[in-house]
């Protein structure tokens, strides 16, 4: 990047429309805030994952990207911020705009979608072989606001370590059956557990409450919480930031969730781990027999697909990466 001026620099910073690739994107504006205090930052997202730069320092705008034919969505964007003189734009989805706009100074990504790699190491690439290296961490920035409503979804729930079960995605094939979620949290909570006698909690999207549903309804107590759709997506990490644990489908949720610094574990199956995995030293991803490309063979049309294809993931397998994690949790907090 190159020296701030002395005037107050201008951001563009344009990312993803979905939640989960949205939240791999933040450790390059973070790099960004870091580099340029005082920045003002507009962020250009779809509207799903707008909540989650709510909290950003020196946010001016959120510009709602509404995809429209023949990129009208792009056009639409040049209009509404053509007015502003920009010194950065870092473009994460390859759009026209800075060449619309002409800032100063453009970053992209260096490494091709397709490439095997992380996606948090293709957006790293943007600064080149040490960021694609040792690529910008993933964070949210939390508002006072959200954790206090973390604090009053969790009052009254007692001290034991909080379980939070995500067991939604945005595709009905990533999703690892309802009974299979409800055992694995009973043998993580059972005396013998890895968490015996934990707090449970089930967060899922608004949208989302008849899929999450059977999990909920079969775990229903006084030590289960109904987080569906009732919290902000900012105050949703700052649960998953008190959280001992949490077990998650491939989804935005489950990227929240480590990016958040809670021990999280990741179920793959017709998605590609190496893509995706939960980012961190806490983050682990657990994946079904069957590899991806057979479960997503080519041609596959996502819309044919009316069921789970995660059956081949056991609950023992989960159960066994989720002791482990907490084991290897604990042993770094104790080095510490």
């Amino acid at each position: 990047m190159t020296q701030p001026t002395s005037r107050q620099m201008t951001l563009l910073f344009i990312t993803n429309s979905r939640i989960g690739d949205a939240v791999l994107s933040t450790g390059m504006l973070d790099h960004a805030l870091e580099h340029y205090p005082g920045i003002a930052v507009t962020v250009a997202c779809g509207h799903i994952a707008a909540p989650l730069f709510e909290g950003v320092p020196g946010l001016e705008h959120i510009h709602i990207i509404r995809k429209k034919p023949w990129g009208g969505h792009w056009w639409e964007a040049y209009r509404q911020l053509k007015g502003t003189r920009w010194d950065i734009i870092i473009d994460l989805r390859g759009s026209p705009l800075p060449m619309l706009l002409r800032p100063r100074q453009t970053l992209r990504p260096r490494v091709h979608a397709a490439a095997p790699n992380h996606r948090v190491r293709r957006i790293g690439s943007t600064l080149g072989d040490k960021g694609f290296k040792h690529p910008p961490e993933p964070r949210l920035w939390i508002r006072p606001e959200d954790e206090a409503a973390a604090d009053a979804a969790l009052a009254g729930t007692g001290e034991a370590p909080l379980l939070v079960l995500a067991p939604t995605a945005n595709w009905i094939a990533k999703v690892w059956p309802a009974d299979r979620f409800v055992e694995l949290a009973r043998r993580l909570t059972a005396p013998d557990g890895a968490l015996p006698g934990a707090r449970i909690a089930v967060v899922a999207g608004p949208d989302e409450r008849d899929a999450a549903a059977p999990v909920l309804e079969a775990l229903a107590g006084p030590g289960t919480l109904d987080l569906i759709g009732r919290l902000h997506l900012l105050a949703v990490s700052a649960v998953f930031s008190r959280s001992a644990l949490v077990v998650g489908n491939d989804s935005g949720l489950m990227h929240m969730a480590a990016a958040s610094g809670a021990p999280t574990i990741g179920l793959f199956g017709p998605s590609r781990d190496e893509h995706y995995a939960p980012w961190g030293p806490r983050g682990r991803a657990v994946r079904t027999d069957k590899a991806y490309e057979e479960l997503y063979p080519p041609g596959l049309k996502p819309g044919t697909v009316t069921a789970s294809l995660m059956d081949t993931l056991p609950v023992e397998r989960v159960e066994e990466a989720a002791r482990t994690l907490l084991q290897e949790v604990a042993a770094a907090e104790t080095r510490s």
